[in-house]
């Protein structure tokens, strides 16, 4: 699918990534199209899945989710553990992400909490009462050094 992405294209994409709000018109003159043709070559990079969304980046401390914790999940194995977590995890509002991963852990999950006594609490009330958690390791992140970078293509 890549290959029908013209330079106009992957401009468009570099551009709409650094800045969601962008609006047509400045688009198409950063890219050198008309405002019509800018439109429909974004529409269609929605339309055939290279532009899945856009949103906001909400600072996470001003809204009073401060602490982004990182959890390596052990589950047991049993026929319907990977799809009962996966489903109880899409169901909790402070985990970010969850990913299936390869190596020493099951999963991964990115948490955002108030502070150190919410996240016991999402310990104590979600991982901890989950049948299938074997194994948790928490990591509490620090500073973050990189993040939300930019596709290079």
């Amino acid at each position: 699918m890549e290959d029908c992405l013209d330079k106009t294209d992957r401009q468009i994409l570099r551009l709409l990534q650094n800045n969601g709000r962008m609006h047509n018109a400045e688009l198409a003159d950063k890219v050198q199209v008309s405002p019509a043709t800018c439109h429909r070559r974004v529409q269609r990079l929605f339309d055939e899945g290279y532009i899945s969304s856009v949103r906001a980046t909400v600072n996470a401390s001003r809204v009073g989710l401060g602490m982004l914790v990182l959890v390596g999940i052990v589950l047991e194995r049993t026929p319907d553990s990977f799809a009962l977590f996966e489903a109880a995890m899409a169901a909790q509002p402070l985990v970010l992400d969850c990913y299936l991963v390869a190596g020493d852990f099951d999963y991964f999950l990115k948490i955002r909490v108030r502070d150190m006594e919410h996240f016991d609490q999402f310990h104590a009330d979600v991982l901890s009462t989950l049948p299938s958690v074997r194994q948790t390791r928490t990591f509490f992140v620090v500073r973050s050094v990189a993040e939300a970078k930019e596709y290079s293509f």
